[in-house]
């Protein structure tokens, strides 16, 4: 007969078994262990860390129950439920929907709150946060239960699960139970967006090839329709931007196109509005930023330009001769009937003259300043 002394401390248990069969638990203190026809295995456990983790603990349950629930917690889940496990009031771990977990019951105090997670697909707030923003090994089980998504304050997120569009998030933080379903989410951005079309080769009416750049501001208005309609947003404005575009340019001449380019814009917007928020996008505004001409077309309109400008100038100088020269058959018709007037205009000629002249020599004193230096002869009828 072999007999050993065993010491279990006060922070631990010990499980017994005799001949691979259990035999009980040990409490803390000394023991003495006999073996007289067979072999007898000691267990040490530390009740610091109350998971019992044993290849044979579904034996156990079932075969000594009793007595396993006087020194466990015994934990046991259906498929449906997720359990929150708190050690001493703190969240700990998450248990997935199936499990069997036993925890010694010891100086850590262990509960675990069973959540049915298939009427719960969302996470509660609170618990959200936490396993949101844990720490390892806590942040580890956290993944492997949830899925979270934070929507940001300029954003929609449409939750998917298992493959079926579910609801709209509102900005925040959100998780989901991802036990036994797939959870995905798409973050759709409400705020104005910007579009180029650039680089459009396009032929007007006439026959003539321009480069156009078209710039365009959109924001998605319905979510749901449209991710439920468009598999692109961008690629779907695009092609109806080019189109009206294409469209709107291509039934006009050039001249047509230099000269309307407000209503060339309007058109646009108008031709691609209505094909385009028909699918829960708003289109704000379109305007055409850039018409660019081939080289030698630039050549002839800057001659045709030239041309007018000095067709403009020619047109100008001929109304101010006409002008002038009307002036001056008014002038002459007021002096021929009224001397006195005449008589100031030839004052006015001795004025520009005398400014002229360094000395003058008159006959005739001041009358002959007067009169005989400048003289208006009035023609005889």
């Amino acid at each position: 007969m072999t007999i050993k002394r065993m010491i279990v401390a006060q922070h631990e248990r010990a499980l017994v078994w005799k001949n691979k069969t259990f035999a009980g638990v040990l409490e803390p203190g000394k023991h003495w262990v006999a073996q007289p026809f067979g072999e007898i295995a000691v267990q040490l456990y530390d009740l610091t860390v109350p998971e019992f983790e044993h290849a044979r603990v579904d034996f156990l349950v079932k075969e000594a129950r009793p007595l396993m629930e006087r020194y466990f917690d015994i934990v046991e889940l259906s498929d449906s439920e997720a359990g929150l496990v708190y050690k001493n009031g703190k969240l700990a771990g998450v248990l997935a929907p199936g499990k069997r977990q036993l925890y010694w019951k010891g100086p850590i105090e262990v509960k675990v709150e069973k959540v049915d997670i298939y009427q719960d697909l969302d996470v509660p707030a609170r618990i959200a946060k936490l396993l949101a923003r844990a720490k390892q090994p806590l942040l580890a089980q956290a993944n492997e239960a949830i899925s979270t998504v934070e929507v940001p304050d300029t954003s929609l997120a449409l939750l998917i699960v298992d493959g079926k569009f579910t609801k709209l998030l509102e900005p925040g933080l959100h998780a989901f139970w991802k036990f036994q379903r797939t959870v995905k989410t798409e973050l759709i951005d409400r705020r104005v967006q910007t579009m180029e079309v650039s680089g459009q080769d396009i032929l007007t009416r006439d026959k003539v090839s321009l480069r156009v750049n078209l710039t365009a501001l959109w924001q998605v208005a319905d979510v749901v329709t449209a991710r439920a309609a468009l598999q692109n947003f961008v690629e779907f404005i695009y092609k109806e931007l080019q189109f009206a575009l294409r469209e709107a340019i291509g039934s006009r001449t050039l001249d047509e196109l230099l000269g309307a380019k407000g209503e060339l814009d309007r058109e646009i917007y108008t031709s691609a509005r209505g094909k385009i928020e028909q699918h829960g996008i708003r289109l704000t505004s379109v305007g055409i930023k850039d018409v660019i001409l081939p080289g030698e077309m630039k050549e002839i309109l800057n001659r045709v330009v030239e041309a007018e400008k000095v067709a403009q100038a020619n047109l100008i100088k001929r109304r101010e001769e006409t002008a002038a020269t009307r002036s001056l058959l008014n002038t002459a018709r007021l002096m021929e009937e009224n001397p006195t007037l005449l008589r100031l205009k030839e004052l006015e000629t001795l004025e520009k003259v005398t400014e002229k002249v360094d000395k003058l020599t008159v006959f005739g004193g001041l009358e002959g300043v007067l009169k005989d230096t400048v003289r208006i002869q009035i023609p005889a009828h």
